[in-house]
């Protein structure tokens, strides 16, 4: 597999002879987690799921920043703990993430459990005096580390103070940033330097560099995060253990709201909760992978109904496959390997998921007209079957499971239409499917019987 690494600005080769190990830079857990959060996740998610789908053992970790200026403003504004904030947040979290069908990490390490880790790792920076206390706190000195700019391909001499840089005249530079700040605001912890707590590129340097070694295989997270987040943390890791630090980085592109950047101020955040509600896990992955993951993607009701269409054949082809009896042909099995070569071969090409998606709604296309030509037989519905759930397994997708219970009311009202149909009591025959469709059963007819396929609930609305 190659990925593009914003690093080299190339494609590199992901080592697959051994463990690959992967870091992900989760949320912030001060508010909701929002659509953009979910492309980025559920693109790793696809990553994983793809490599573990050919037999690579993969060891993914993924934090959570529970320490935060965002958090304490949220705990002073509720008049709680900042601990209670980000539990609250974390729990919502696997609520929403469960929701959406990821897979959970390996480890999701907190920064308010790992202080011993990040103190120990600014004693070797300052050790190798790399950096250096002021009265407001510790900084990394950025000068000290000629190579910064190197992912961002930013130079040092262009940068300027910043939104996102800390001011702070004690610094020996605009650009030096905090590994850890004084405070006696709880929550804090003493260190070696004096009270305070860490700052937020530290956190993901100690964590990553613990729990995957100094050297590890992919890190990833969204493009907002190349700079400062990742630029500080290959500074600071690499300036602590003098090794390079990730071998590739993966950067996920923004979700615009109907061509605009998601901003609180403006009220287009859409939450997972939300989303969810209204569209499902299954549109929503679909959604999030159309586009290539390295470019931006825009988030809108036209582009939901598109997959929500495409779903509906899924289930379709699902459904026929599973009712399939007719007389085999020849035939099907070269089509059925072609197509997942190209689904395998898109994902291992800088993991493009449109493509990988384009095959994968060509298998879907090919069941369906097999089915409605009734020309699909026990042989082919089992080829066709298996390599779709191989993809659909690898994508993350689910078709909604019923009961037994289910399955045999269903049968007994599509039996019992066919009997009407026969004897032509077709007004009988038809409150039947009535019946049926309130219950999300639509029904396909052939010339040789009547097939049933559940639809998944979705509103279709509030996009």
């Amino acid at each position: 597999m190659r990925l593009q690494d914003t690093l080299s600005n190339s494609e590199q080769t992901v080592d697959v002879s051994k463990k690959v190990k992967i870091y992900l830079c989760g949320v912030t857990v001060y508010d909701e987690s929002h659509i953009g959060h979910a492309r980025t996740i559920i693109v790793f998610d696809v990553l994983r799921r793809y490599l573990e789908s050919k037999g690579i053992d993969v060891e993914f970790i993924q934090n959570f920043t529970d320490v935060d200026d965002k958090i304490i403003n949220r705990a002073n504004k509720e008049n709680v703990t900042a601990d209670s904030i980000s539990t609250r947040y974390i729990e919502r979290y696997f609520t929403d993430f469960d929701g959406l069908n990821v897979k959970r990490a390996t480890n999701y390490p907190k920064a308010t459990e790992h202080i011993k880790d990040i103190i120990r790792f600014i004693e070797e920076l300052i050790k190798r005096e790399m950096a250096y206390a002021t009265k407001n706190g510790v900084y990394f000195e950025v000068s000290r580390f000629p190579e910064y700019g190197k992912l961002s391909k930013k130079k040092t001499d262009e940068l300027q103070s910043g939104s996102r840089i800390e001011i702070d005249e004690t610094k020996k530079n605009p650009l030096d940033f905090a590994v850890w700040k004084f405070s006696d605001v709880e929550p804090s912890w003493d260190s070696p330097w004096g009270k305070g707590r860490p700052g937020w590129h530290i956190e993901c340097s100690a964590m990553s560099i613990k729990y995957l070694g100094k050297n590890f295989d992919i890190h990833g997270g969204g493009r907002d995060l190349i700079f400062p987040h990742h630029e500080n943390e290959i500074a600071q890791s690499e300036s602590c253990t003098g090794s390079p630090f990730a071998k590739i980085w993966m950067h996920v592109g923004m979700v615009t709201i109907n061509g605009e950047k998601m901003s609180k101020s403006i009220g287009n955040m859409k939450s997972i909760k939300h989303v969810l509600e209204n569209w499902g896990p299954n549109v929503i992955r679909l959604f999030c992978l159309s586009g290539h993951y390295s470019k931006p993607i825009d988030y809108s009701e036209e582009l939901l109904k598109e997959n929500l269409v495409k779903w509906r054949q899924v289930e379709t082809c699902h459904y026929e496959l599973i009712h399939a009896d007719a007389e085999s042909h020849d035939g099907i099995d070269g089509t059925v390997n072609k197509i997942g070569k190209e689904f395998d071969n898109a994902l291992e090409d800088n993991f493009n998921s449109h493509l990988a998606l384009s095959a994968f709604f060509q298998l879907v296309k090919e069941g369906n007209r097999l089915a409605a030509e009734e020309k699909i037989g026990k042989k082919e519905a089992n080829s066709i079957r298996a390599e779709m759930n191989r993809m659909m397994e690898v994508l993350g997708l689910i078709i909604p499971k019923m009961t037994e219970d289910e399955k045999h009311e269903i049968d007994e009202l599509v039996m019992s239409r066919e009997r009407l149909r026969k004897e032509k009591k077709f007004a009988e025959a038809d409150k039947i499917r009535d019946v049926l469709n309130e219950m999300g059963v639509e029904m396909i007819d052939h010339r040789t019987g009547t097939v049933w396929m559940k639809k998944e609930n979705i509103k279709e609305q509030g996009a």
